[in-house]
């Protein structure tokens, strides 16, 4: 092969890697603007974002009561089957008493179960009624969906003093009071 030849195969490979690489980090560039354009429109309400994260707590007396002792989960995470159970026994609620007037125990248990897993449009809470089959859980860690969202971190982890068991979301998921349960906004801490 000639010189000449040579030349211009080599300035063709550079120009195919050149473009390669431009397509390549364009295709980064669309993606981290996409990733921002939903943190935006989920702060706005975004039809989109209602879907694919679980709506806050609004419920000012679930926020307060519930809210005295742990991290209060979203409605969309169960559903009303669970959540009337839960209601229902909060006599031993996990080993507490805890005792409600009536008023509060019923506006709280009408607030869980009307926005329950099965009555929330939020992608999470259609896979996670997929992985359920009807069943009625208790605990959100015992729901299949979460349990392989969680396989790949060890047991170990979720002993550790700063997380404490795996039922605490927040120490881990730095948006799980908004409801923004995705890999983006998880910190796990050492």
């Amino acid at each position: 092969m000639n010189t000449g030849k040579k030349w211009t195969f080599f300035f063709l490979a550079i120009l195919l890697l050149t473009g390669a690489t431009f397509q390549t980090a364009l295709a980064d560039h669309d993606e981290d603007n996409e990733r921002e354009k939903d943190r935006k429109d989920y702060r706005k309400g975004d039809k989109h974002d209602r879907e694919k994260y679980l709506p806050p707590v609004t419920n000012e007396s679930y926020k307060t009561e519930c809210g005295a002792c742990h991290f209060v989960y979203q409605p969309g995470l169960l559903p009303s089957g669970s959540w009337k159970k839960i209601v229902d026994g909060l006599p031993d609620h996990f080993g507490e008493v805890v005792e409600l007037d009536p008023d509060s125990k019923k506006g709280i248990e009408e607030y869980l179960t009307t926005n329950a897993a099965e009555n929330c449009s939020a992608k999470r809470s259609r896979k996670i009624m997929k992985s359920l089959r009807g069943r009625t859980p208790l605990r959100i860690t015992e729901i299949p969906y979460i349990q392989d969202k969680h396989e790949d971190i060890s047991s170990q982890v979720f002993k550790r003093e700063s997380i404490g068991s795996f039922s605490n979301c927040l120490a881990c998921h730095t948006s799980a009071e908004k409801g923004i349960y995705d890999d983006d906004y998880v910190a796990i801490p050492k």
